[in-house]
């Protein structure tokens, strides 16, 4: 998946440079590390502790997902680290100021809005959307690309796609609703493993205050999103903007009646999916299931 909604790449595009943070960020990855394993804590259970999910601890540590300052504070005193992390906190801020994320440039628009949203409306009919994808998925969704990407190229894309998802742990933090077809959820993108934790994920990010979840079943006959899938975006302080990708073609749509007409479709689907609290409900029978 490249962007929001994974289509296809038209052309190898050029890239940022991110180089001059990786360093710093692999560092304190290595850190974090020794002193969760100091501490005879897994992933996981350093994860449930700071509010985290396993596969964002396995991605810090890795350097492949920026640490927030947020999480140097708690992870300092959590682990008895006495001040080691918090010390970092300013040389993060100055290389995240510095750092330009590895985006295609097609998508840079959508990316850079993305930052300022207040407010994030996802349909998606082909993959869980790109903000919501854990980092295996995320990484299989561009491994199968064809034409097919190099490894350098996958990686890259792979810690942009993480590096978004930072304000979903940000404050204050957008709202975030995801309306996403029951027959993604049952595809076995990846294989049973990588479903199944892309599940848990979910499962996850739903019961956050600020993110709704909802599935739009398999046999509801007929609904408002037959025409695909569609992002809505609320910038601060701006009007609302749309984002559709297929096949080779991108396009942000900023014109007041499309995104309008847009707006309208997506809340008839959101009337046609089930509940939030339904949606949580199917996916713990499908984890169950798996």
């Amino acid at each position: 998946m490249a962007g929001a909604e994974g289509q296809p790449e038209r052309r190898p595009e050029p890239t940022e440079d991110a180089d001059e943070a990786v360093d710093l960020f692999r560092a304190i990855g290595k850190q974090v590390k020794l002193l969760r394993e100091r501490a005879g804590l897994t992933q996981r259970e350093l994860g449930d502790r700071l509010g985290y999910g396993e596969d964002q601890i396995s991605s810090l540590e890795r350097g492949r997902r920026i640490t927030q300052p947020e999480f140097l504070d708690a992870a300092d005193d959590l682990l008895d680290a006495g001040g080691l992390l918090k010390a970092a906190k300013d040389d993060v801020v100055r290389a995240k100021a510095k750092a330009r994320v590895k985006h295609p440039a097609w998508f840079r628009d959508f990316a850079r809005l993305e930052t300022e949203a207040v407010e994030l409306n996802f349909f998606s009919t082909l993959t869980v959307p790109g903000l919501l994808q854990t980092e295996d998925y995320a990484r299989t969704t561009f491994t199968i690309r064809q034409p097919l990407l190099d490894e350098e190229t996958i990686e890259q894309r792979v810690a942009a796609r993480l590096t978004r998802q930072e304000i979903l742990t940000r404050w204050p933090s957008p709202m975030v609703s995801a309306i996403i077809e029951e027959s993604v959820l049952r595809r076995m993108i990846g294989g049973r493993d990588v479903r199944f934790g892309q599940l848990k994920h979910l499962l996850r990010l739903g019961n956050l205050r600020s993110t709704a979840l909802q599935v739009l079943p398999m046999d509801c006959d007929e609904h408002a999103g037959m025409d695909g899938p569609f992002i809505l975006l609320t910038p601060k302080g701006r009007p609302q903007v749309a984002y559709l990708e297929v096949q080779n073609v991108s396009r942000l749509i900023t014109d007041s009646e499309e995104v309008r007409i847009l707006a309208a479709r997506y809340g008839s689907i959101r009337g046609q999916a089930l509940s939030p609290r339904e949606s949580l409900s199917l996916i713990e029978k499908m984890l169950g299931d798996a």
